[in-house]
């Protein structure tokens, strides 16, 4: 299993936090799809993960404990995913219950910024689509307002009225970068930054974040995610051997209708890279054996 050409898809969502999906079914989709090693990633929480372990094992599928962690670092919410940690951990869990907290505040705020523009109902609109309150986010807003005939899909959401600037954009202080990949890895897991193309930084800014969060424990990279072309997959195979990082794959998947890829979809990590899952041997949790019929 421990190779680069494995099907893994190491970042994912449901509805625990902004997924459409609910785990179980999430699980029987990427079963379906193909993947051998799946974890289920939700934003900040990992009340998800009892179920999504069950069913991926139901499923077929080997299993790793996961979740992205919101992080603001120079100005800019970066997310950190954690792998292959202990989910009942104390810290962990604490720490994430606090970086949730707030969340609803924000979201009424960007209900009153959306109202003084006309757009009424935001905040019980995307209430209502949030399975988890506690994690309601940006991708529920841009749900109701494309249910609502606002814009014709999130995508124009979010370029419309959810950036900042914009009129329901309202900022969060999220963890520290540093207490991100503590939890992580006092846990047990291992810590990866999460889609990097997306990030606005400068090259010195950049690197100032890879070698932070490498001075606190961080140890690996997305390189094949869902938002990652080609020119990003050259780009953070050569920050991974670099830096001496482990790559990591990931669709990002939250949606059929709305994800740009598809579980098992994505292409082989780069054989020259040491696959995250290599130093997670140890942690990967084994569906039985199917017996032959």
């Amino acid at each position: 299993m421990a190779n680069h050409l494995t099907n893994a898809d190491l970042h994912s969502h449901s509805t625990v936090s902004d997924g459409t999906l609910a785990p179980e079914a999430l699980a029987a989709l990427v079963a379906e799809a193909g993947v051998e090693l799946w974890a289920l990633t939700d934003h900040d929480e990992v009340a998800g993960q009892a179920r999504a372990r069950a069913a991926a094992h139901a499923a077929g599928l080997d299993y790793l404990t996961g979740c992205e962690i919101s992080v603001s670092f120079a100005g800019e919410t970066v997310h950190i995913v954690g792998l292959g940690f202990d989910d009942t951990d104390p810290a962990l869990v604490q720490g994430l219950a606090a970086t949730r907290a707030g969340r609803l505040q924000r979201a009424r705020e960007m209900g009153e910024g959306l109202a003084r523009v006309g757009i009424d109902g935001a905040f019980e609109g995307a209430l209502r689509l949030a399975g988890n309150p506690d994690l309601i986010t940006r991708t529920h807003f841009a749900r109701f307002l494309v249910e609502a005939g606002v814009c014709p899909n999130t995508h124009a959401v979010f370029t419309r009225y959810l950036k900042e600037g914009l009129p329901g954009y309202v900022p969060f202080r999220w963890a520290r970068l540093g207490d991100a990949v503590g939890w992580i890895t006092g846990a047990g897991g291992v810590a990866v930054i999460a889609h990097p193309a997306r990030y606005r930084f400068t090259p010195t800014a950049e690197y100032a974040l890879i070698t932070e969060f490498m001075q606190h424990g961080g140890r690996g990279i997305e390189v094949v995610t869902g938002s990652h072309g080609v020119a990003d997959v050259v780009k953070y195979t050569d920050t991974a051997r670099e830096f001496g990082l482990l790559a990591s794959r990931g669709s990002d998947f939250h949606s059929t209708t709305e994800s740009r890829v598809m579980p098992g979809a994505l292409p082989d990590l780069p054989g020259t890279l040491t696959p995250v899952w290599v130093a997670l041997e140890h942690r990967i949790e084994r569906a039985a054996p199917r017996r032959a019929p």
